[in-house]
């Protein structure tokens, strides 16, 4: 039998074989991989700029779609109003709080549209609070242009227990700013200014994203694959089986054969 295995006909199928189980294996896995990445979130179309206003409500909660959504805001900057939103890393998903703590500052400053009300702008990012950048505020009319992002909790990072200075904040929350400008018309949300103003880090925000749609049929060919791989295995046996059985059938039937044997 051993002799039959390792005959010349019957290595090339061994080696057949095995080609075909490893591309055919490969081949599933890949589909499989076309299946699960096409559940994962992914980047969505990006629009053109609209201005900011157009989506960010005042006293109304803003809709998913308009997350990460580029507008422009024109109008003039409150200096007076500025705020440092503390313990914050130059990148607007990265987590805040005492988890990003003493990492540097965002510098928030309102712009008053021409409609009177408020929008909350992120200029940038600065590591100290004393850095100059920060009293750079520009003048007169400004026309801003970035991303919206939603308003954040108040309970969405973990405070200082001492509290923070005059002038401070942890989150951008539309309700503590309403608070903290006093009698002012505040937009839902902010934005994050790309580019930055002045010499201030960019603080990195990302373009809207949508769920993505799982593609069965990509399973189906995974699975298709492995089953093709499968049959490969039992062709190679019967091929293999009816081999064995010729030789022993011409073993039984020679003299010679029987004789060596």
């Amino acid at each position: 039998m051993l002799r039959t295995l390792l005959s010349p006909r019957l290595l090339g199928l061994h080696l057949l074989t095995i080609g075909v189980l490893i591309a055919f294996i490969l081949l599933g896995r890949w589909q499989l991989g076309v299946f699960q990445d096409s559940g994962k979130p992914h980047a969505a179309t990006d629009p053109a700029p609209v201005p900011v206003a157009s989506l960010a409500p005042v006293g109304a909660q803003m809709t998913g779609p308009v997350v990460g959504r580029k507008v422009t805001a024109e109008g003039v900057y409150e200096a007076g109003r500025q705020l440092l939103v503390a313990d914050r890393r130059a990148d607007v998903d990265a987590p805040g709080g005492n988890v990003s703590r003493d990492h540097g500052y965002w510098v928030l400053t309102p712009i008053r549209l021409d409609d009177g009300t408020l929008i909350p702008v992120v200029r940038g990012w600065t590591a100290t609070a004393d850095d100059p950048a920060v009293a750079d505020v520009p003048q007169g009319r400004v026309t801003v242009a970035g991303r919206l992002r939603p308003q954040q909790g108040t309970d969405s990072v973990q405070r200082r227990a001492e509290g923070l200075p005059a002038g401070q904040v942890q989150t951008v929350s539309t309700g503590e700013l309403v608070n903290l400008w006093v009698g002012q018309k505040v937009r839902t949300g902010f934005v994050v200014a790309q580019p930055p103003s002045g010499s201030l880090t960019q603080v990195k925000a990302a373009p809207p994203v949508v769920g993505g749609t799982l593609t069965w049929r990509n399973l189906a060919y995974a699975a298709n694959w492995w089953i093709f791989a499968g049959f490969a295995v039992f062709m190679w046996f019967h091929f293999v089986r009816d081999a064995v059985r010729a030789d022993r059938e011409r073993g039984k039937s020679s003299p010679e054969m029987v004789l060596e044997g």
